[in-house]
């Protein structure tokens, strides 16, 4: 895994174990996590636009707190520099 996919593991995980996050959405956090990490055969641009859309659907949930919605946004822009590099 390159350096950079590292960092976002790490973004993602520490939102995954921050316990004021809601569940729903530590949970798509997860599974936006095991989408970069697990190599299930897809090609590695499907991985990420998947974990992409999922991140990108819960930052319209209303319960997400400010700061997590921020850190979500942050992480997805640095997929999309991974994923057109």
């Amino acid at each position: 895994m390159a350096k950079n996919v590292e960092s976002i593991v790490k973004l993602l995980t520490e939102i995954i174990e921050d316990r004021t996050v809601p569940r729903n959405i530590r949970a798509a956090v997860e599974e936006a996590r095991k989408n970069l990490t697990e190599d299930d055969g897809r090609d590695w641009d499907v991985r990420v636009s998947t974990a992409i859309s999922i991140l990108d659907e819960i930052t319209n949930d209303p319960n997400i707190p400010s700061y997590t919605r921020t850190q979500i946004w942050n992480i997805v822009t640095m997929m999309e520099m991974v994923k057109n590099s």
